[in-house]
């Protein structure tokens, strides 16, 4: 993994003071989006954690997800060989691009981290059919909603009580959601046609009571998503 410290004075400014700056999701190297830095939006990135770019259109610094609320958490950075360009690994908040995609390459509507809209060399196969995306990216701002809510107050936040109480309180809750979403799936099975909907809501509502306790376990634990995510690729490749 890349080292967060400042590669200053590593970087070639070009003529306008602007360099490009690559960001790749740091996860499975996907590339998100390019844009341009200057020194201020590199030291903005640098003391917050979080990507700033210098906005060509607004000729002003620029926080990425400032509306959104979308952000880039920076991991890593360095310059290229050259000193021309930035390589910036981040773990995104939620879809990086304006149209709601997990990168600015994919096309709407696309699956995540596809690249359906390139052009396919002569004589190649068209491809399948791919999956329609699940939208999957937006577990990542669950994810920071989690992470933020473990300094609130417990009074206030159920979020907060369930990590105040130690492995015990989210474990117990991954436990009792995963009984429900097993009775949800068999009342799903035998559901007749008039109420086949209200069976279904019912088991998309006990699986996401599922997901969001078994975040809350892994923050608690404090281990990264990234961590399960990686080991589920391990599996997909074996």
């Amino acid at each position: 993994m890349m080292e967060k410290r400042s590669p200053q004075g590593e970087v070639a400014w070009g003529p306008s003071g602007l360099i490009p700056g690559v960001v790749q999701d740091a996860a499975d190297g996907r590339v998100l989006m390019v844009a341009y830095v200057d020194a201020e939006a590199l030291s903005a990135t640098l003391a917050t954690g979080v990507l700033h770019f210098h906005s060509r259109s607004r000729d002003r610094l620029w926080r990425k997800g400032e509306t959104s609320g979308n952000v880039l958490r920076l991991v890593g950075i360095a310059a290229d060989c050259d000193g021309d360009a930035l390589l910036l690994q981040v773990a995104p908040t939620g879809p990086t691009c304006h149209r709601n995609t997990r990168s600015c390459f994919d096309p709407a509507g696309s699956l995540p981290g596809s690249s359906a809209s390139l052009v396919a060399s002569p004589g190649a196969q068209a491809p399948a059919t791919a999956t329609p995306p699940q939208g999957f990216e937006w577990l990542e701002t669950l994810w920071g909603t989690i992470d933020a809510r473990a300094d609130a107050d417990p009074s206030v936040s159920y979020t907060a009580r369930l990590l105040a109480g130690g492995v015990d309180a989210p474990a117990r809750k991954v436990a009792e959601e995963a009984t429900e979403v097993l009775m949800a799936a068999k009342d799903d099975a035998v559901a007749p046609v008039e109420s086949r909907d209200a069976a279904r809501d019912a088991l998309a509502g006990e699986v996401a009571d599922l997901l969001y306790h078994t975040l809350v376990l892994l923050r608690e634990r404090g281990l990264p998503p990234a961590a399960v995510i990686a080991r589920l690729r391990v599996r997909h490749r074996a």
